[in-house]
């Protein structure tokens, strides 16, 4: 059964890792997506393949979230060219690690920028259109550490945290119109960028956690497309840990 037959999503940083693993999901649900990346223009264009080949309308764009100018102009061309938004994902984020006393303004700036001021340039972007449809679901990527915090990530779990408080705000606002915002909190997740770390490293934190793995991109997707299909109609302002337990 497919959840999203008929539904455009909008997913932001989808060219590697958790968002292309949410827009192949997606499009295999039949989703027509429109994605986001920042600069990986062959690995853009390849998953553009991959998904028209699952039978959907897919269109990747060369977008910067943090850039509220942009973030308008793309959400108004998914409208022209798609004709609705009925989902937004808001995956696009960024790390710069340090511990409080060596890390750098510019470096707080940056991740608060990309991670939390993109999803309100992004949200404010496709409110209008889909006020209009009085429909629509947004999901926001936050992290186990927006939750908890971890040491040497202050820029990055304030930015996380900020989402979820952000979320929340939206669906007490938005919630008379029929439009939901929920947000997903992934633990360890293994993707590109977590296979560049030691073994041993991965291996203790797999040990950790109650499930004893490490999560999918998949797992992720799978939670957005329960989040983004009716399945979920009554759901709004919840923050859902994806984490095998972590949070337990």
């Amino acid at each position: 059964m497919k959840l999203l037959e008929g539904k455009t999503a909008i997913v932001t940083g989808a060219s590697r890792g958790i968002g292309k693993g949410i827009a192949k999901v997606f499009a295999e649900h039949g989703a027509n997506v429109a994605f986001t990346y920042s600069s990986s223009v062959e690995a853009a264009n390849e998953l553009e393949k991959e998904l028209n080949a699952l039978g959907v309308k897919a269109k990747g764009y060369k977008s910067n979230a943090a850039d509220f100018n942009q973030a308008q102009e793309l959400a108004d061309e998914v409208v022209k060219e798609f004709g609705s938004i009925d989902i937004l994902v808001n995956n696009a984020g960024i790390t710069k690690d340090n511990l409080l006393m060596r890390i750098t303004e510019e470096d707080f700036d940056k991740v608060i920028e990309v991670n939390l001021k993109s999803v309100f340039n992004m949200t404010k972007a496709v409110q209008r259109t889909m006020l209009k449809q009085r429909k629509g679901s947004i999901i926001n990527m936050s992290s186990v550490v927006g939750v908890k915090g971890n040491a040497g990530q202050t820029n990055y779990a304030a930015s996380k945290a900020g989402i979820i408080g952000f979320s929340k705000s939206v669906a007490l606002e938005l919630g008379s119109r029929n439009i939901r915002s929920n947000v997903i909190a992934p633990g360890f997740i293994e993707t590109e960028m977590t296979g560049k770390l030691d073994e041993d490293t991965v291996n203790s934190w797999r040990a950790a956690i109650p499930l004893k793995r490490g999560g999918t991109p998949e797992d992720i997707a799978n939670v957005c497309v329960f989040l983004a299909s009716d399945m979920s109609a009554y759901i709004t302002g919840q923050t859902l840990n994806v984490d095998g337990g972590m949070l337990t």
